[in-house]
């Protein structure tokens, strides 16, 4: 059988079908994921996770979705935010981002992009109009996480912020609100991840196996701590990144 401590392996880490951006019209609809007819096998049959995880990062277009992917794929209860005040995609130039409401459907995003030949081969070649796809296929629209009601970002056992400052609005935002009738702990953590796609795609990968890990442990609130110490030990051998811990109650 599978090790309880390790993801399993099988699982495939992208859920969604990139079309070629160059031949779509801006008029069609994005993709989304298809599946055969008829009843899944039942290998394919996930049990929902005992814990609930929230991933965030800025935007919630690149490193909280790739986690958000990643983590469902494997069978986790997930949801993804971005605690900046606008979701900002890189633009032609450094001083020209393209800038976005929270809410903003991703596919409205991709349209907005892909209005003329040009647009369309530009934001292909920098990655941005396939991280618009892959938000479709995954929600309708990047969400905020200090706009999000206590009574739905409460029910996160686990919260992987993607950068410092992010780590720190985090909670930040967590210790302003009112408590919940519940008041339960949160662990959140802190994960330091360049915003770019490859470094997402590595540690979305890490966070799994930490997710993992937390996920199967006897006692999340006695057993946390020790196992994040252990984790962070064990990445010293890969990379020097500083793994941020801190337990909140909402």
């Amino acid at each position: 059988g599978t090790p309880t401590n390790r993801p399993p392996t099988f699982i495939a880490r992208v859920p969604y079908f990139f079309v070629d951006s160059i031949t779509m019209s801006h008029k069609q609809r994005l993709p989304r994921p298809s599946t055969p007819p008829g009843l899944p096998p039942e290998t394919s049959y996930h049990p929902k996770s005992k814990l609930s995880f929230g991933v965030v990062c800025s935007s919630n277009i690149n490193r909280s979705m790739e986690a958000h992917v990643v983590l469902g794929n494997a069978g986790l209860r997930v949801e993804s935010y971005g605690t900046g005040t606008q979701v900002r995609l890189p633009g032609r130039t450094a001083m020209e981002p393209r800038i976005f409401k929270f809410g903003t459907p991703y596919e409205e995003m991709h349209q907005s992009m892909n209005v003329t030949p040009e647009d369309t081969t530009y934001f292909t070649r920098n990655g941005v109009l396939q991280l618009c796809q892959r938000g479709a296929a995954v929600k309708r629209a990047p969400q905020r996480w200090q706009d999000m009601a206590s009574e739905d970002i409460s029910k996160h056992n686990i919260v992987i912020a993607f950068e410092e400052r992010i780590f720190d609005a985090v909670i930040e935002d967590l210790q302003l609100r009112q408590p919940t009738e519940d008041f339960r702990p949160m662990h959140v953590i802190c994960l330091d991840t360049k915003d770019n796609p490859h470094e997402a795609a590595r540690q979305g990968i890490v966070a799994l196996r930490l997710c993992w890990r937390l996920e199967h442990c006897e006692d999340l609130d006695l057993e946390a701590a020790e196992i994040i110490d252990e984790f962070q030990r064990e990445r010293d051998s890969e990379t020097n990144i500083k793994i941020l811990y801190q337990v909140c109650y909402l």
